[in-house]
């Protein structure tokens, strides 16, 4: 909403422009007028909605044209001022002020007109008649006031209606000829009534109805406030009450009697609540809340973030069948401006055999997301609603910034959940499909994904003893160069094909060009293992290099197999990247791989089977 509100008093001379302003002021009709009342402001905290109020008064005696455009390109709001006793200053509203003030302003941003007739205790009649016809000609004005500056009538309901007419315009929501909401305004509060549907029945019962009424209004309905709601709907619509709850177009139906009836401050109300702003758009404040991320640090979502994006998944697998089909991740993203997921993303997070992402993908996108961009993660959760339907002050209260990299590596410890493995490697040496294999897909699986489909990350859970961890692994592309972001990460994988003996080289001038004194760790993968291995054309053999600079001998890697693949070396590559001051040192120890995996699988398939359990008890 707007900081202060600036109301321009224009009119032919005479009609009481001056009066108005002195009336409202000294709370009595001044014996003495000047020419030209000085600009007042009227503090915050004696106006009905709080916001400070500028009130300018024009004198044609005692201003050029100029200074009176000046202070309309100025003004948030404009009272038109005419004489209910006299035509002629009746009839220049429309032969000369409404087309003056609409040559000087811009025609996407018209200012909302008041029409105001002061003298009203000269007369024993109303000016409506007249000035009826005039109101449906032009849509800027807002509303028509009639008044008297010498009886004080309507002189605070004036200045009150104009500032409502900038605070709460009835422009972007309703269009008067046609008596139904606009279409912008439709989307907005459709948004908003899909947000509060937390069940996603597309009816807002009682529950929910009290919850949207705490969170705008900060008051619950009582329970026969409740029904005369719905019964107000009832009589007017057949299909704006189901099962007892109100449908969308019930609620909709609800915010065009409130315009109607001039209370559009409600429907207002509601839409800054949910991050609106005047022209019915998000507001930047909204979508991307100030955060604050040292150099060095990375960003993840926290426990309640983490339950509120399960709470959104559970909203849309309608099937519980813990995976979201096309429809199911269409029906979740109506409440977004855009589709953010393309088809990279089923190829970067765990699918079931059709395709479809699962719960534990569902997550990992969303980890993903948030550690590579987390504006995007803020905005994403902003238009789900996360701070409203949490109750916090902003989206950024869902993530957690972790401390510098170096502390943890001084303390030899880390508090961190997502870890980052660069997959290096030359062409064709098996990076993508170490990468693939990581998601629990075979060579067969993988040569149906389309080229224009692939995805250069891949993102999953693993557990280090016993903790449940994010590996987000990159498939860092063949150059002779390496930039800054291909350097920085947690763990490092370089990967060389058996059967091509050209391959390790450049895993061994990556190694010595960029590593060898780093305190990254990092793991040897010789890949396509099931084929016949070659000699490298190098000269030092790939165990003889790692044996020389201290690495762990070469991994085997196949994912040309029809049986599950083996994700150990997914485990191990987590371990060093939580414990890097160990990866030279206790890793070498056999003993050690096997207590930091063991139990991993079995706690993957509990935590899969305590989740179809709780869905079952829901």
């Amino acid at each position: 909403m707007r900081k202060d509100v600036r109301i321009l008093l224009v009119g032919e001379p005479k009609v009481g422009k001056t009066s108005l302003i002195m009336s409202l002021v000294s709370e009595e009709f001044p014996d003495e007028v000047p020419l030209r009342a000085e600009e007042i402001t009227i503090p915050a905290d004696v106006t009905p909605e709080r916001v400070p109020t500028h009130i300018v008064d024009y004198s044609e005696a005692e201003q050029s044209d100029e200074q009176l455009y000046q202070e309309i390109s100025k003004a948030n709001v404009i009272c038109i001022v005419y004489s209910v006793n006299n035509k002629k200053s009746i009839e220049k509203v429309t032969s000369h002020w409404i087309p003056l003030i609409n040559d000087r302003t811009d025609k996407d941003s018209r200012v909302p007109l008041i029409l105001v007739g002061n003298k009203s205790d000269l007369v024993e009649h109303s000016s409506m008649e007249t000035i009826l016809p005039i109101m449906n000609q032009f849509q800027d004005i807002e509303t028509c006031v009639e008044c008297s500056a010498k009886n004080l009538k309507n002189i605070s309901e004036l200045f009150y209606y104009a500032q409502k007419a900038v605070l709460h315009p009835t422009g972007p929501l309703y269009c008067p000829e046609e008596k139904e909401l606009k279409s912008s305004c439709i989307k907005a509060l459709t948004r908003i009534f899909k947000v509060s549907d937390l069940d996603n029945d597309g009816i807002l019962n009682d529950n929910e109805l009290n919850f949207f009424q705490r969170t705008c209004f900060n008051t619950p309905l009582a329970p026969q406030a409740l029904e005369d709601v719905k019964n107000v709907v009832r009589r007017n619509m057949n299909d704006g009450v189901k099962d007892n709850g109100l449908t969308l177009k019930g609620f909709l139906f609800l915010h065009t009697l409130f315009i109607q009836r001039g209370r559009h401050e409600t429907t207002w109300t509601v839409l800054r609540r949910f991050g609106y702003d005047d022209d019915l758009e998000l507001t930047q404040e909204y979508l991307f809340p100030i955060i604050k991320i040292p150099p060095d640090c990375t960003t993840e979502l926290n426990h309640n973030a983490y339950l509120f994006l399960q709470s959104v998944f559970d909203k849309h697998d309608k099937d519980r069948d813990c995976a979201l089909s096309p429809e199911e991740v269409k029906d979740l993203f109506k409440v977004f401006p855009y589709m953010p997921w393309g088809p990279d993303v089923n190829n970067t997070v765990c699918t079931n055999d059709q395709g479809w992402i699962t719960y534990q993908g569902y997550l990992s996108q969303w980890t993903l997301t948030t550690y590579l961009d987390v504006q995007r993660s803020l905005e994403y959760l902003g238009y789900l609603g996360y701070s409203i339907i949490y109750e916090q002050e902003s989206q950024a209260a869902a993530i957690t910034v972790t401390r510098n990299k170096r502390i943890d590596l001084q303390k030899k410890q880390t508090q961190r959940s997502v870890f980052r493995c660069n997959v290096l490697g030359a062409r064709g040496s098996g990076k993508s499909g170490f990468l693939q294999a990581f998601l629990g897909r075979n060579l067969q699986r993988q040569r149906r994904i389309r080229e224009d489909h692939k995805s250069f990350y891949a993102i999953s859970t693993t557990y280090v003893y016993g903790q449940e961890k994010y590996l987000k692994t990159l498939n860092c592309q063949y150059f002779d160069f390496l930039s800054e972001a291909e350097l920085a990460c947690d763990v490092v994988c370089l990967v060389y094909d058996v059967n091509n003996p050209r391959s390790f080289e450049y895993c061994a001038k990556v190694y010595k060009q960029y590593f060898i004194d780093s305190k990254t760790p990092c793991v040897v993968i010789a890949a396509k293992s099931d084929l016949h291995e070659v000699r490298q054309h190098y000269s030092l053999s790939p165990h003889e290099f790692c044996r020389k600079h201290k690495l762990h001998p070469p991994q085997p890697f196949t994912c040309n197999t029809t049986e599950a693949l083996n994700k150990d070396i997914y485990t191990r590559l987590t371990t060093m990247a939580m414990y890097p001051h160990m990866a030279q040192a206790d890793l070498k120890n056999s003993t050690f791989w096997l207590r930091a995996s063991v139990g991993a699988t079995v706690i993957a398939v509990l935590g899969f089977a305590m989740y179809r359990a709780l869905l079952k008890q829901r």
